[in-house]
């Protein structure tokens, strides 16, 4: 059975550079994983870290649903939203990718989101890790379309702002129940003495801080660049930071 991991946090923080390089070190640590990343965020740009190029999200297929002339005469609507699913999956050497797409139209989705529930249980199967980015209001895990989270990192940058926004998404996690397990704090874009400062706040927080991700200069010349984050090199101070991360949680 897949292990679920999350990653958290609203927009500008790093969460999607975390979670490209969290997938990066994964696979460069072991090889042999499969692994399923699910970007959950509506401003979606996780392919673009992992450099893969998406013809087609969930959103744009689910929509579809709601036309009954899309629907091949004779064909039941669960084969042919199961079908459309498929088609969304990028698939690629090291990692696989889904996208969900921004927010669905007016009307009730109860049915197809149903059905992305089982999907994403039966591709659960074929995958060691299923790796989430996904928004700050936790939307799909909220409404158990990803069933449940083994593990969620919830991101901040080095901000006053941020770490206090990091501690509205754990109230949002301590509202699930039981659908979150281990939930740890990642500090981004730190510098010098940026964690002394904001001690206090993340004491606030009532987050468990497992690691800091400091200001780095190949990020920046990548992003400007607009060329994929998992191509940092090895010896990246982010690259480095993440895999402490990794070690201290062991994920795999």
């Amino acid at each position: 059975m897949a292990k679920y991991v999350a990653v958290a946090g609203k927009g500008g923080v790093g969460k999607t550079t975390f979670t490209a390089l969290l997938l990066r070190q994964i696979i460069n640590n072991n090889r042999d994983i499969s692994i399923l990343a699910v970007d959950a965020d509506p401003n979606a740009n996780l392919n673009e870290a992992l450099g893969l190029e998406v013809t087609a999200t969930i959103s744009d297929l689910l929509e579809e649903t709601k036309n009954p002339k899309a629907i091949p005469a004779g064909m039941p609507k669960d084969v042919f939203v199961e079908y459309k699913l498929q088609q969304t999956l990028v698939e690629s050497q090291d990692i696989d990718l889904l996208v969900m797409g921004g927010p669905q139209g007016p009307g009730c989705y109860c049915y197809p989101n149903d059905l992305l529930r089982k999907y994403l249980e039966n591709l659960g199967s074929n995958y060691d890790l299923i790796a989430i980015d996904t928004e700050a209001g936790l939307e799909h895990i909220s409404r158990r379309t990803i069933p449940h989270v083994d593990m969620m990192f919830v991101i901040s940058d080095s901000s006053a702002r941020g770490i206090r926004s990091a501690g509205r998404v754990h109230d949002l996690i301590k509202g699930l129940h039981s659908a979150v397990g281990e939930v740890y704090l990642v500090v981004t874009k730190t510098s010098d003495n940026s964690l002394d400062a904001l001690s206090e706040e993340i004491a606030k927080t009532g987050l468990k801080l497992i690691g800091e991700i400091p200001l780095d200069s190949s990020v920046v010349e990548l992003d400007l660049a607009g060329q994929a984050l998992y191509n940092l090199p090895d010896d990246s101070k982010a690259v480095q930071a993440v895999q402490k991360i990794l070690e201290r949680t062991q994920i795999f």
